[in-house]
């Protein structure tokens, strides 16, 4: 979730800049890019607890410590709520204080897991003098929702007084989710739509690769997934399967409809957020916005609003792959070498459309409402989310053999994806995993979760 405001740009004036923005984010293959976005829960290993943003052991004091790598503070009335360096990453904070790392675009999946080793490296560091952890799993397995503090970012006050308007489960996904993510860029608007399309109908499968949240309020829930869950009741403005992406015509104009209609949250003018929940952005742009009068959008209002839509695949200038939980570190470099052995090879790409392109539209939507109860047991006619997990992840190896990024030793990036070929081999989710460790190590206690899934 993006946490500072972009930077103003031009007035929008005609709904054509609308789409030239995202037309903006074209780019040839050579500078194609892989950017990896992952959170993890911070808590004290003295009483487990989630920590809040004060005091001496809080996030803002985890903060405050990572300067020493050269991170630079991002500061909101008084309080640092981000961190930056150099090389275009960030340091950001979900509502609960989930700590994400947004990495830099880069070239190849050795680079992107390398930021990831050497992020989680510093955070051990700081955590360690402060007795703290950070937990890798897509749902706080413990804790319930009125434990777990508000970061104090302006824009999070008006997203928790809107999320109970819509869903029952939103504030939930602000304090008590994580996920990895990650994002990709695209050619033209063919190639998007391509890249869309089969984003969106394999995003089952990463949920089911990736499940790995079981437990609420130290209880099974009777879901692999609960942080997938968690998005079909947050609000159906704004989430969702986005069935238009599959309909002919589809490409930047459509998606600029959408994204006009989809509610807004707030605007940002001079340092801070203005109320603008439930009105539109089509509304702002006819200058009917009450909470802003004589006032026109700028690109930098529309740039912040496209973060606003969380559906399973989002389009900004790039597309971002949204459906994995968070898990251990060896998983979070597996999920961009999964999507760019895919997305970043044109046989593979093409096989994956042709696995998906004559699904329905109903079993689309039948596999995501199944599949965090089901995981890879998900039916798809007459196959199961393993089967096809198993046949996509081929894919993805002969897309990243192709590729042939190598790093020092020689190696492409086909081993990051040996983890996924594990689960889909065993045909358990990582979520049984947990599951049985609950049951049998664990002696039915939630607890040890904290240090056997701690990075």
């Amino acid at each position: 979730m993006t946490t500072t405001p972009s930077t103003p740009g031009a007035p929008i004036t005609e709904r054509r800049q609308l789409v030239e923005y995202l037309e903006s984010g074209s780019k040839p293959p050579a500078a194609w890019r892989v950017g990896t976005e992952h959170e993890k829960f911070v808590f004290r290993r003295a009483d487990l607890r989630r920590v809040p943003y004060e005091g001496p052991d809080g996030i803002a004091a985890v903060l405050r410590e990572m300067t020493r790598f050269g991170w630079k503070p991002v500061v909101e009335n008084g309080n640092t709520i981000a961190l930056t360096n150099d090389a275009r990453c960030s340091i950001t904070l979900e509502p609960g204080g989930q700590f994400e790392l947004s990495g830099a675009p880069l070239e190849t999946v050795h680079q992107t897991c390398d930021e990831v080793h050497e992020h989680l490296r510093q955070v051990r560091e700081v955590c360690d003098e402060l007795g703290l952890g950070m937990l890798g799993l897509g749902f706080d397995p413990k804790w319930r929702r009125e434990d777990i503090p508000f970061m104090p970012k302006q824009r999070y006050r008006i997203m928790r007084d809107y999320m109970p308007k819509k869903g029952r489960l939103g504030l939930d996904m602000m304090l008590r989710t994580c996920t990895v993510q990650t994002n990709h860029d695209y050619q033209s608007e063919a190639d998007m739509v391509k890249k869309f399309r089969v984003g969106l109908a394999l995003q089952p499968v990463a949920v089911a690769l990736f499940a790995n949240s079981p437990f609420v309020e130290g209880q099974p829930s009777g879901f692999l997934s609960y942080r997938s869950l968690i998005w079909t009741d947050t609000d159906p403005d704004r989430c969702g399967t986005l069935p238009f992406v599959f309909e002919p015509g589809f490409g930047f104009e459509r998606y600029v409809d959408y994204m006009l209609d989809v509610p807004m949250y707030f605007v940002y003018r001079d340092g801070r957020y203005i109320d603008a929940s439930g009105q539109s952005f089509r509304e702002f742009m006819a200058g009917k916005l009450p909470a802003l009068t004589n006032d026109v959008p700028r690109i930098s209002d529309w740039a912040d609003h496209l973060t606003t839509a969380f559906p399973e695949v989002r389009l900004k200038t790039f597309i971002e792959m949204r459906g994995a939980d968070g898990g251990p570190w060896r998983r979070l470099c597996a999920l961009p070498a999964f999507w760019t052995g895919i997305l970043y090879d044109s046989t593979a790409l093409d096989a994956a459309y042709d696995l998906v392109k004559d699904w329905t539209a109903e079993e689309r939507e039948a596999m995501r409402s199944n599949v965090p109860r089901l995981g890879l047991a998900t039916p798809l006619r007459s196959r199961t989310l393993r089967d096809i997990a198993l046949e996509v992840l081929e894919i993805s190896r002969e897309g990243l053999h192709r590729r042939a990024r190598r790093n020092t030793a020689g190696e492409d990036e086909t081993h990051f994806i040996d983890p996924l070929f594990a689960i889909a081999g065993s045909g358990r989710t990582p979520a049984e995993e947990l599951l049985e460790d609950c049951q049998t190590r664990w002696g039915g206690r939630i607890d040890p979760v904290f240090t056997d899934y701690a990075y």
